[in-house]
């Protein structure tokens, strides 16, 4: 497992101080609030963040970290990940999983037919859809209801789902 979970992405700069804007990776927006530090992780580093203030704005959250102060230094920031240690995430509710703990699972039908491996999974707004990508990179995408999406076993690295008729 992962020792550190993303939590967004910055996407922008807000204002002229130095705040940054972010599109959150969480169910409960809110879960910034109680954040003290946060992880920036660029394509050159990663950076403990003293998290100064956090508003909120159209879905998206502002923050403002220390030693970020003007405009140039968000700036710097932009596409950079949000991440926070693993033991300060939000406890999550039963059944349900971190993304990063799902990608890479093996998907297999419960028939026992191998699926593929979850590749990704975003949300659509109404449910989570998993890419599953086969050996050959052909690509599956499954709903994450409760109707396909059978059993998450993560001590044994996989996913049990059913097919209903006209998914594949």
């Amino acid at each position: 497992m992962q020792e550190k979970l993303e939590i967004g992405q910055i996407v922008n700069t807000f204002g002229i101080k130095g705040e940054i804007k972010i599109s959150p990776f969480t169910d409960d927006i809110r879960r910034f609030d109680d954040l003290e530090y946060v992880y920036v992780r660029t394509k050159k580093e990663t950076k403990l963040y003293k998290v100064e203030n956090v508003k909120y704005h159209k879905n998206m959250v502002l923050m403002k970290l220390e030693a970020i102060n003007t405009l140039e230094q968000a700036e710097m920031l932009r596409n950079a990940f949000l991440e926070v240690d693993r033991e300060h995430a939000v406890p999550l509710k039963e059944g349900t999983y971190f993304i990063a703990d799902l990608i890479g699972l093996d998907v297999y039908t419960d028939e026992e037919k191998l699926l593929g491996k979850v590749e990704d999974i975003y949300n659509t707004g109404a449910n989570d859809i998993y890419v599953v990508k086969d050996e050959l990179g052909k690509q599956i995408l499954l709903p994450g209801t409760k109707e396909v999406i059978k059993r998450v076993d993560l001590e044994k690295e996989k996913i049990i789902v059913h097919l209903i008729p006209g998914l594949i």
